[in-house]
């Protein structure tokens, strides 16, 4: 009898090693005691499940079918850190609802029903540091709707149907580090509601229809290291002030409508280490327009329609270690864009119609050094190496395609040009070398001419200069000069555009006008003072030298011909001039 009570006790002794939870696990569960987690996802559940242990501290109740929380349907779970109510139908959350979970860290109520969150939904929920709500139909934020979580640090509201953030709705969220906005309809950004957020560190606004960023957007957020703009087709600029106050670390501004590089705006961005402008419509980068980030270290102009980097266009970037310009127009990138290339490790130039020539003698240099990501840029031109990466080219192409020839205007001669009213004129400017030079034109007061400019004159293919329907009265007569400059440009003339056509016709017509007399006057002056200044000085000299001492003595000069009838009444008659030692 003994032994039989010990051998059934042993049984008995064993079991209590894995012990189901103390209140046992709800129908349609399943638990697990060692991570203390119940899991009920996709049982098809209506209403939170009775009989979840006290113990919980991980409770999965997504994809079922739960339509509303109420304050009793949460029974106290004082160890509950986690709670996942995602992809649910719930439409209404009661005040209260959460009210018996002291330590929730985590809540998830992602891709509901949700249209509005009343005042005290969060009451005491004073250690969530998540809060998701993205994929709902939330409409609008009331004030003072997150006022309790004060320690809440992560804010997910995306995919929502919002379109008004309450001037107080963030009050409360004194630690919040990332708020992410997106896919909403929101078509203006609140800088008095963001103003609350005084500790965001990270804001992420993408898929919005907002056209503008306005000065007061950031003003108010003084610890915020990273922007990103996304998505936001309705914004083509980014404007000077729209920046001001913040010491980004990343900035990014994507899939805009942009046309040009922000050099306003980043002007007071000091900090800034990552800059992407990827996926833009911009054509061009200017000379100095990132001259002001100097710890600047990786810069993305993906996907954009750029087709020209200028001479240093990025100068002043003397950390760069990252440049990414893949999948864009350009032909060459030179050397002289750089504040310097001994700081750069990675270039991404691939996707780009490569003209293999000097220019880019500076890449091939450093082919077996520079890293390109595992994405080699390959030759467009020429022919004979067309589809060839850079990588891979051998030193022997590098006497044959990587040289240089001067470039030079094939004529130099003044074109004279004449044409009536309401005719277009044309002057041609034609420069070879190697690789082709570019045309540019100048007005006299210095404003470059572009095939867009607006105006009447324009550049045509070619390096053509066209000024459309001439408006002087009669004929007039034009003479312009060619001229090189640089190694790479060749403005090659003067145009006459638009506004300032009249005016240089009336300067071609005058040869002098008051400065240049008045000019002319002053230089004769001079130069006769000081013709007798010298030979005052010579006699002296002479003089001194050969001991004799004459006191008197004469200069005689006669004034340089000059066209004109006051020049013809004076001709013949030379002036002279006595002069007495001292």
């Amino acid at each position: 009898m003994t032994c039989w009570l010990c051998v059934l006790s042993l049984p008995l002794l064993l079991l209590p090693a894995a012990p189901p939870p103390a209140g046992g696990c709800p129908a349609r569960c399943e638990c697990t005691a060692q991570t203390r987690a119940v899991a009920c996802t996709r049982r098809r559940l209506t209403a939170v499940p009775e009989g979840i242990p006290a113990e919980t501290r991980l409770l999965e109740l997504s994809r079922n079918r739960i339509r509303c929380l109420n304050p009793g349907d949460l029974t106290a779970l004082p160890a509950l850190e986690e709670l996942d109510l995602s992809e649910n139908a719930i439409a209404h959350v009661e005040p209260g609802a959460f009210a018996n979970l002291p330590r929730l860290r985590v809540l998830r109520l992602r891709g509901n029903q949700l249209k509005l969150i009343p005042p005290g939904v969060f009451t005491r929920l004073d250690n969530l540091t998540l809060l998701d709500l993205s994929e709902n139909k939330l409409v609008i934020l009331l004030d003072y709707t997150f006022q309790d979580l004060h320690s809440l640090r992560r804010l997910e509201v995306g995919d929502n149907d919002l379109v008004f953030i309450s001037r107080r709705a963030f009050a409360g969220l004194l630690a919040l580090e990332e708020l992410t906005l997106e896919r909403c309809n929101l078509t203006a950004l609140s800088g008095e509601s963001l103003g609350h957020l005084r500790g965001l560190g990270a804001l992420r606004l993408r898929h919005l229809a907002i056209a503008t960023l306005e000065d007061q957007n950031f003003r108010r957020l003084p610890g915020l290291l990273h922007l990103e703009i996304d998505n936001w087709p309705l914004l083509e600029e980014v404007a000077a002030g729209s920046l001001r106050g913040l010491n980004l670390t990343s900035l990014s501004v994507t899939h805009t409508n942009i046309t040009a590089v922000p050099a306003a705006a980043l002007r007071h961005q000091a900090h800034l280490t990552c800059l992407n402008l990827s996926h833009n419509p911009i054509s061009t980068v200017p000379r100095g327009s990132f001259r002001d980030l100097v710890r600047l270290r990786e810069l993305h102009l993906a996907g954009a329609l750029l087709a020209v980097v200028e001479p240093q266009a990025f100068l002043g970037l003397r950390q760069i270690r990252l440049l990414n310009l893949s999948n864009n127009l350009l032909s060459t990138l030179e050397e002289s864009t750089f504040h310097s290339v001994n700081t750069l490790e990675t270039l991404r130039v691939d996707g780009n119609p490569l003209a293999c020539d000097c220019r880019l003698l500076w890449i091939v240099q450093r082919r077996k050094t520079l890293n390109f990501d595992g994405r080699l840029p390959a030759c467009a031109t020429p022919a004979e190496v067309r589809g060839d990466a850079l990588r891979n080219l051998p030193d022997s192409v590098l006497f044959e395609y990587f040289v240089c020839r001067k470039p030079k205007i094939r004529e130099r001669r003044l074109q004279r040009v004449t044409a009536t009213a309401g005719e277009d004129i044309r002057f041609l400017c034609r420069a070879e070398g190697e690789p082709a030079p570019t045309v540019a034109w100048v007005t006299p007061q210095h404003r470059p001419v572009t095939a867009t400019s607006a105006g009447r004159a324009r550049v045509l293919p070619g390096g053509t200069l066209e000024i459309q329907d001439a408006q002087a009265a009669g004929q007039r007569h034009l003479h312009v000069r060619g001229q090189q400059r640089g190694r790479q440009r060749h403005p090659a003339a003067n145009r006459t555009p638009g506004e300032a056509h009249n005016e240089t016709l009336a300067a071609l017509r005058a040869p002098l006008d008051l400065t240049t007399i008045l000019v002319s006057t002053a230089m004769g002056c001079i130069t006769f003072l000081g013709v007798v200044l010298f030979c005052f000085v010579l006699l002296f000299v002479w003089s001194r030298g050969r001991g004799q001492h004459k006191n008197n003595f004469s200069v005689e000069y006669s004034f340089r011909k000059v066209d004109g009838p006051a020049a013809a009444a004076g001709q013949g008659g030379a002036r002279k001039f006595n002069m007495k030692m001292i």
